[in-house]
């Protein structure tokens, strides 16, 4: 079928199946982590402290680990990441399952994850070009592995919300610890062609510079980069306040909230399925600025509601936004990269993307303590929604620039003869 076809390389295949085994444990973990924290200090703000500190270091070590992504090995690197994520989960478990567990905990636990996820994140995201042979699937390489994320997004908190329910937070942790050994596997049992190790300046000063200046220098890369920071700082940080409608607006349990989670789910994975089922990148400029618009509208409706089916239904709307922009973003950003500043390019991408939402969760927990936890979420879609105005004006510009390097490397040929192709990059392309 066309819309797996990344599935027919081995080492696609042998990621994509560990790590969507690992990936539901990790949101087993996230669920579990916020339900854990609500209950122990009943705080929106304590909520916010959290998300903060396990995220602020993607923030602060992404250009450093872009730089190291450029240079050294991306898949011995990602083995690291993988065994020390298991590692922070297993404490974490045993923590929880003795009674010791304390908020400091988990906010140090937290910082130690953040870390490891700031090199994880531009690795992993810059090594699908070595597991993908041909570079006309690369595209849908990028929406399978954003559709394992999604899967994984729907099927983790459900179980979390009954294991919670059952038998406490401790046990969703320690299945995510012995998860990771999925992907662990999957990454040894690879055969990975020779490379040089050294793809970047061995100066790191001098490669962040270099990377900073390519990527905000060129203006596609900088407005697409732009509105990303903004829905994340303003927008996703809805996640961390879903415990907060879960138990005191909708009256529900850890299962509430497993379902408002894997509500957006659902529709973050209905956006992957068809981003991957796309013949044609023609509109996917376009589509930035209308996904975002979709996604605050979801958020300030699911603002208002106090049903629970509603709710879940307003966040698949929201998740379909969310995710159809965030993929659609990543396809152009990686298609117009050169391949020895990609490690750079995908840090602040990743700054961008996950490195806002720690300011933003601790914005928005500090709000809702003031203003309640509704009245935040409409405030920070408005904003997103004025900035996805903002991006629009900017697409004849976005065209004009980019439209060159869709010719040099033959995909605009390509959309106008019909045929779906991705760059030598990373993924599907955009008008």
């Amino acid at each position: 079928m066309t819309i797996f076809r990344a599935l027919r390389y081995r080492n696609f295949r042998l990621f994509f199946s560990g790590q969507g085994i690992s990936l539901i444990g990790t949101w087993m973990q996230a669920i579990a982590m916020s339900w854990l924290v609500y209950r122990m200090t009943n705080s929106a703000l304590m909520l916010g402290i959290v998300g903060f500190s396990s995220q602020i270091p993607t923030f602060i070590v992404s250009p450093f680990a872009g730089h190291i992504a450029d240079r050294f090995n991306r898949h011995r690197i990602l083995i690291i990441t993988q065994v020390l994520s298991m590692v922070q989960a297993l404490l974490l478990a045993v923590l929880t399952l003795s009674g010791a567990i304390q908020v400091w905990h988990i906010i140090v636990l937290g910082v130690f994850l953040g870390c490891i996820n700031a090199l994880d994140i531009p690795a992993r995201q810059s090594f699908v070009v070595e597991m993908v042979e041909k570079k006309e699937n690369l595209g849908n390489a990028i929406a399978l592995n954003s559709m394992m994320f999604n899967s994984a997004r729907l099927i983790g908190p459900a179980i979390a919300g009954i294991l919670i329910a059952v038998v406490g937070e401790g046990i969703c942790f320690l299945i995510n610890a012995i998860s990771f050994l999925a992907v662990i596997w999957s990454l040894l049992a690879m055969k990975i062609e020779r490379r040089s190790t050294e793809r970047g300046p061995s100066d790191m000063m001098h490669g962040l510079r270099e990377g900073f200046s390519y990527t905000f220098g060129f203006p596609p890369i900088r407005f697409i980069l732009s509105l990303l920071a903004v829905i994340s700082l303003m927008g996703t940080s809805y996640a961390v306040l879903m415990p907060v409608f879960a138990k005191d607006i909708l009256k529900g349990g850890p299962q509430t909230l497993g379902l408002l989670m894997a509500g957006g789910g659902i529709g973050a994975m209905a956006a992957t399925v068809y981003l991957a089922s796309r013949k044609s990148v023609v509109g996917l400029s376009r589509l930035i600025p209308i996904s975002s618009a979709l996604f605050s509208v979801g958020i300030i409706l699911f603002s208002l509601s106090h049903s629970t089916t509603l709710s879940v239904s307003l966040l698949a709307i929201a998740g379909f936004g969310f995710m159809a922009h965030m993929a659609a973003s990543n396809t152009i950003v990686q298609t117009i990269t050169d391949d020895d500043k990609r490690g750079r390019v995908m840090s602040f991408y990743t700054m961008a993307f996950m490195g806002m939402t720690p300011i933003g969760s601790l914005l928005a927990g500090l709000l809702a303590s003031k203003i309640g936890a509704a009245n935040t979420l409409m405030l920070g879609a408005a904003c997103c929604i004025l900035a996805s105005a903002v991006f629009a004006t900017k697409l004849p510009i976005i065209r004009k620039l980019v439209h060159p390097i869709y010719r040099k490397i033959g995909i605009i040929p390509e959309v106008a003869s019909g045929i779906s192709a991705a760059a030598r990059l990373t993924v599907p392309p955009e008008d």
